[in-house]
């Protein structure tokens, strides 16, 4: 009877607790390589799968369909997905946010009815959260990674939210295979490394094997994957949304924010260095900014593809992994962002925030985008994870119109309403649906006809165009970026098939690539072409070369040099300048207590010390003279690096007097020279000019045009945000930093 009991027990423990250690399932299921050619891909029921690659939905020879709720498998995959992780987001993890305004100033009544985009009296205010993708909370700013860029519009017809990222397309164009492209973007499953980062194995596997990502992985290998600031990217709705105006027309449309500053980056070293340095990089950016009332704007534009015209592009408008190329639709700017007022307190603001793909008002509607689709479940249902039932009633997320529904009860319910009935219809008629002429959201009648399958139309077949229109649209440094991001990921892969397979994924978008990332990273040198180079480029897609951006220093961090004996009229006039610029002047000493100025009487103390801050952390570096102060820093090896470095990561760097000849000095390359007199030298982005005694009022009045025509060019060399010519001539690799 024991041996009877013990083995029942064992059976139940079995089934509860899964197979033990020498079981054939476990033994199944130790190694993934064993496990691949064995078993067979199924539910969390044990149903086997056909195809995960697809959710299921209506689609016929040219036309992709909407996606069907009824696919038991997608809705299992997007629900154990989003439920992976408790409390933090499973992606996104680390953001920040800051409040603001959106303005019209222009109509779009043509196509919408949506009174956010047709009132241009309204002023609606917003919520912006940006934030990387893979890492979790306590990582790194500054890592290679796509930015969210997620807005919450608090409109008078309810809160309308444009998901979006720093990056018009995405690495998958089904929804369904968004659980992979995490997992193999994370950190691997077996020793959780690396942190924030695709340099692995896993997520090149994924690439290669997903012909789809080729696009975004070109996007996220370009300096757009590195950005200076939050407030210097674009950011992108990603996916094809529906607008309809009052006459019951339905454009196609994507959203578009622009930076008023530009779209800049860092260098990667900088990057890097940065990542240790200072984490919170970004943070501390965009919070500065505000409180400096240097408030970051962007302009609001759609690109507007009419029903009748879907058809008509050699690339499928409802896939997220194609951009609508700007000289085949145009985008139109009918509006302006601004950024003007920082959180109280992080977490019931920022932390707590919670977006919705789902969340759109009347006249906003959603495409057949199967990439949408998905996300509109998916968004909706992490919440409940994360913050429960009632989230929505959670301060930074509640509309700021009237809530009227018979929604109740739930963990963590904020309302109190009162009332006998919480059901509709009811005897009293209360809170009854609204008609569209009130303003109640109705989805536009459309016509769907096809065959229920898990497939996709024929031009979601292609994979390739618009990742060789993205390389050839790239600047010779951009291009330059993309072969060192490329090879630092490859080499940072541990399987030869993954790396030596990528290389030759590289070849269908251009050899001259292929073979430069090989030569770095390893794998056989690929000898052709897998496909031709079609050659085409696309406006604004070169950051370089980028459009509408007005040179300006606002907002820059400029490091102002100092020690004991400094030249005080020289660092007054250049702190009084910069400040007027609406740029934020840092004084950098030997110390942090009082430094003396040169005519004994004036001194400053600095906001940081050589060692406690470093060049990483400005745009620009500025250093008066002085005497004793330039001795002082000559002999000092660690302000010696701060020129070194700042010219290696290709900033602005200005000297005046006696510090001339200290950042020539530090620099030692010939094509650096300094100013020797009172005339303005420029020399790849390096500003100085000499120091010039006058003997009269005459030359006193030379002296101080000069002074203003050395501020002008120093401050148009930063305003250029980097000296790319250093790259190219190859003179940042010459210096040791």
């Amino acid at each position: 009877m024991a041996g009877i009991m013990s083995s029942t027990v064992q059976k139940v423990q079995q089934a509860v607790m899964g197979p033990r250690e020498g079981d054939k399932a476990a033994d199944l299921l130790k190694d993934t390589k064993e496990m691949t050619p064995k078993a067979r891909l199924t539910t969390d029921y044990g149903v086997k799968y056909t195809s995960a690659d697809d959710w299921l939905k209506v689609v016929s020879q040219d036309k992709t369909g909407p996606a069907l709720l009824e696919d038991p498998f997608a809705r299992e995959r997007i629900h154990r997905f989003d439920h992976e992780r408790i409390p933090e987001r499973v992606v996104h993890a680390r953001g920040s946010g800051a409040f603001g305004k959106f303005k019209l100033y222009e109509s779009a009544e043509d196509v919408t009815l949506a009174k956010v985009l047709t009132d241009t009296s309204r002023e609606t205010p917003v919520f912006v959260r940006f934030s990387t993708v893979l890492g979790s909370r306590g990582s790194a700013d500054t890592v290679r990674d796509v930015r969210g860029f997620a807005v919450k519009m608090y409109t008078e017809e309810g809160n309308w939210d444009i998901v979006g990222n720093d990056i018009p397309v995405f690495f998958i164009q089904d929804a369904i295979k968004f659980p992979d492209l995490i997992h193999a973007g994370k950190p691997e499953p077996h020793n959780e490394v690396p942190q924030a980062q695709t340099a692995h194995d896993n997520f090149w596997d994924f690439s290669f094997n997903h012909t789809e990502s080729t696009h975004m992985f070109m996007w996220a290998m370009s300096d757009r994957g590195i950005p200076r600031s939050y407030r210097m990217m674009q950011g992108f709705g990603v996916n094809t949304f529906v607008l309809i105006n009052a006459q019951g027309v339905r454009s196609f449309c994507k959203f578009h924010w622009t930076p008023e500053l530009g779209v800049h980056s860092l260098v990667w070293d900088e990057a890097l260095k940065l990542a240790g340095q200072d984490p919170d990089f970004h943070r501390k950016d965009l919070w500065e900014a505000i409180e400096n009332g240097v408030y970051p704007k962007w302009r609001f534009g759609i690109q507007v593809i009419s029903e009748a015209d879907e058809h008509k592009f050699d690339f499928d408008i409802l896939d997220a992994t194609k951009i609508w190329p700007e000289d085949l639709v145009p985008v139109r700017y009918i509006g302006e962002l601004e950024l003007n007022r920082n959180p109280d307190e992080f977490f019931p603001q920022t932390e707590q925030v919670a977006f919705c793909t789902s969340h759109v008002v009347p006249g906003i509607g959603f495409s057949n985008d199967p990439l949408l689709q998905g996300r509109n479940f998916s968004y909706f249902d992490t919440q409940l994870s994360r913050l429960g039932i009632n989230w929505q009633e959670l301060p930074i997320n509640r509309p700021v119109c009237p809530v009227m529904n018979f929604n109740r009860d739930g963990a963590m319910r904020h309302t109190i309403t009162r009332g006998t009935v919480n059901y509709w219809p009811n005897r009293f008629e209360a809170c009854p649906p609204a008609s569209h002429a009130e303003g109640g959201y109705v989805e536009l009648a459309e016509k769907v006809a096809g065959i229920k399958a898990r497939a996709r139309s024929v031009k979601f077949q292609e994979h390739y165009n618009q990742a060789q229109l993205f390389w050839n649209s790239m600047s010779q440094v951009e291009k330059n970026h993309m072969i060192s991001a490329l090879a630092f990921e490859l080499d940072h892969c541990e399987d030869p098939v993954v790396y030596g397979r990528m290389v030759t994924r590289l070849t269908d978008i251009d050899l001259g690539l292929a073979q430069s990332v090989s030569a770095l990273a390893g794998g056989e040198m690929p000898q052709r072409a897998t496909r031709p180079n079609h050659g085409r480029k696309a406006p604004a897609l070169s950051q370089t070369e980028f459009p509408g951006a007005k040179p300006t220093i606002a907002s820059r961090r400029i490091a102002i040099l100092v020690a004991d004996g400094y030249d005080a009229v020289a660092f007054s006039a250049a702190y009084a300048a910069i400040t007027a610029g609406l740029a934020t002047p840092l004084v950098i000493g030997t110390k942090r207590n009082k430094i003396v100025a040169a005519d004994g009487t004036t001194s400053v103390t600095p906001h940081h010390h050589l060692e406690g801050f470093r060049s990483t952390m400005v745009d620009a570096l500025f250093v008066p003279g002085g005497e004793q102060s330039i001795k002082t820093l000559s002999r000092n090896g660690r302000a010696l690096h701060w020129v070194r470095e700042s010219f290696g990561h290709l900033k602005a760097i200005g000297a005046t007097g006696e510090a001339a000849a200290l950042v020539q000095n530090a620099i030692a390359l010939p094509q650096i020279t300094a100013s020797v007199s009172g005339d303005v030298v420029e020399r790849y982005g390096v500003v100085t000019i000499g120091q010039v005694k006058p003997t009269n009022f005459s030359e006193a009045v030379t002296i101080a045009k000069g002074a203003k025509g050395f501020l002008e060019s120093f401050f148009y060399a930063i305003a250029q945000h980097r000296n790319w010519d250093r790259e190219l001539d190859g003179l940042n690799t010459q210096i040791a930093y």
